[in-house]
C-alpha cells in the first residue's frame, strides 16, 4: 500500500486523472487500467476481490507520497483509499488505544494526538500521506516510529481471503520496513496506535529538534512546541507539501540510511579519511547506520544538483529527489537517482537502497 489521499495531488499538471501522476507527490506515473475509488473497508475488501475476480493486478494507492510509479503506469485496478475516521478502543488512567482508518490523513491524526494530549506522534508531524502506510514503512522521524506505538494492524490477507488483526511483535518492525513493505498479501484497513496521556512530549532523542527547541536531548517539551518545532525544521528541506514550492514534489527522503556492519563502515572510514568522521549512529548488534544526506554531498551531489528533464536534488536537502519542473517522467527521475548511486558506490563502496515503493520501475 502506498500513501493515502482522497483526490489528485493539488497542483499536478497532468489533467488525465486516468494518469497515475496526478495521485503521486511526484508527478510522475503512466495510465492505470482501472482507477477505484473506497471510502470504507469494506469498499476496500471488495473492490480488492473483484479486481481478483477478474484475473487482474490490484495496486492499493493513496496520495502517493511515498511510491514512485513507472511511465507506462500500472496495467490493472488501482485501489484508492479513501476511508477515514479514528476512534478510541481502549484506556487507563495512563494511557489511550485509536483505532485509525487507513485512508486518514497521517498529519490529520498527529493534529488530534497533541490536540488531545496524547504523547506518542508528535515528532511525525508533518510526514505527508495515510495513516495506512505508516506501518508498511515504519515511518518515522525526528527520534520516533510508529513501531513505538503500533499494537495492532487491521489487514485483509488476499492469499487466505479473511480479514484480521496482526499483531504488532508479528508484523516485522524494522528501519523502514515491515513484512507489509514487499509484499502485495495484505492490505492494510485500520492501525490501532496506543499512546501516553501526557501534555509532554517523549524524551526527545534527536540532537537537531532539541536544538531548535533550546533544549538538551532526553529533555521533554509541550506537544504543541514539539509539533510546531518538527513542522518549521521539515518546512525548511522542502519536506510539507507545498504546490507553490517545487522542491516539494518529492517522495521526500529517496535513499534510506545505509546500515553497514563493521568491516564495511570501516573501509567507509578510510576512503573518507580526507573527509572526516562520516556522521553514523549505532545499530543492533556490530553495524552502524550511516547518513545518506553526507555520502551524497561528498560524493559531488549537492543541493541543486540537476538531472534529465527538470529533475534535480531539492535545493533544501540532500536526500529528496524532485521533479522541479513538474513535466519529468519517472525515467528522468530514475537516471538521476542511479547516477547518485553509483556515484556515492564508487566513491565511498557502500551502496544507497531508495525509500520510496517502485512500481513498474527499478532503480
Amino acid at each position: 500500500m502506498s500513501d493515502v489521499y482522497a483526490q489528485p495531488t493539488t497542483g499536478t499538471d497532468p489533467a488525465d486523472v486516468s494518469l497515475l501522476a496526478s495521485y503521486t507527490t511526484l508527478r510522475t506515473g503512466g495510465p492505470a487500467a482501472r482507477i477505484v475509488p473506497a471510502t470504507s473497508a469494506d469498499e476496500i475488501v471488495r473492490a480488492v476481490r473483484e479486481a481478483g475476480g477478474r484475473d487482474e493486478q490490484v495496486l492499493i494507492l493513496a496520495g502517493g507520497s511515498n511510491v514512485v510509479i513507472g511511465d507506462a503506469g500500472f496495467p490493472g485496478t488501482v485501489v484508492l483509499v479513501r476511508s477515514r475516521g479514528l476512534r478510541v478502543v481502549a484506556e487507563d488512567a495512563d494511557t489511550v488505544t485509536v483505532r485509525v482508518e487507513a485512508g486518514e490523513p497521517w498529519d490529520d491524526l498527529v493534529a488530534a494526538t497533541v490536540a488531545n494530549g496524547w504523547s506518542g506522534l508528535e515528532c511525525l508531524s508533518g510526514i505527508p500521506g495515510s495513516t495506512g502506510a505508516t506501518p508498511i514503512q515504519n515511518v518515522g522521524a525526528y527520534g520516533q516510529e510508529v513501531a513505538e506505538t503500533i499494537t495492532g494492524v487491521e489487514v485483509h490477507d488476499r492469499v487466505e481471503g479473511t480479514t484480521g488483526r496482526i499483531a504488532a511483535a508479528d508484523c516485522g518492525f524494522a528501519y523502514r520496513g515491515s513484512i507489509f513493505k514487499y509484499s502485495d498479501r495484505w492490505v492494510v484497513l485500520s492501525v490501532d496506535f496506543r499512546l501516553t496521556r501526557s501534555p509532554l512530549s517523549g524524551p526527545l532523542r534527536y540532537a537537531e529538534l532539541a536544538r531548535a527547541l533550546g533544549v538538551e536531548v532526553g529533555d521533554r517539551v509541550p506537544l504543541a512546541d514539539a509539533r510546531a518545532a518538527v513542522l518549521r525544521l521539515r518546512g525548511g528541506k522542502g519536506m510539507v507539501l507545498d504546490p507553490a514550492d517545487p522542491d516539494t514534489r518529492s517522495v521526500g527522503s529517496f535513499f534510506t540510511n545505509p546500515v553497514l556492519d563493521r568491516a564495511a563502515y570501516e573501509l567507509l572510514r578510510e576512503r573518507a579519511a580526507d573527509l572526516g568522521e562520516p556522521p553514523s549512529w549505532p545499530g543492533a548488534g556490530d553495524v552502524v547506520k550511516v547518513s545518506a544526506a553526507w555520502l551524497i554531498d561528498k560524493a559531488g551531489f549537492g543541493k541543486g544538483h540537476p538531472g534529465p528533464g527538470g529533475v534535480a536534488i531539492s535545493s533544501k536537502h540532500t536526500l529528496a529527489l524532485t521533479n522541479r519542473s513538474g513535466r519529468a517522467s519517472t525515467a528522468d527521475l530514475v537516471a538521476l537517482a542511479r547516477e547518485i548511486r553509483d556515484g556515492v558506490h564508487a566513491r565511498f563502496a557502500v551502496t544507497l537502497h531508495p525509500e520510496p515503493v517502485l512500481i513498474n520501475c527499478t532503480i
